[in-house]
């Protein structure tokens, strides 16, 4: 999957799957895939003003997700 880097003391890069609805998130400790996310959670990832914030508040504990690096 290709992944966009972001500006983020946590996080390197976000990429999607639209097919299968995986958000990749590539953080400075290992690489996460998050299931089943729609695409507008995925757009406004990449466009939050800040990245980590996002995540907290809309991704991490909502999502499963699988480590994969």
């Amino acid at each position: 999957m290709q992944r966009q880097t972001v500006v983020s003391s946590n996080i390197k890069s976000i990429g999607y799957d639209g097919a299968t609805g995986i958000l990749e998130v590539e953080f400075f400790s290992g690489v996460y895939q998050y299931h089943s996310v729609p695409e507008p959670v995925f757009s406004a990832f990449l466009s939050a003003a800040s990245h980590g914030r996002y995540f907290a508040q809309v991704v991490k504990d909502r999502y499963s997700y699988t480590r994969v690096r």
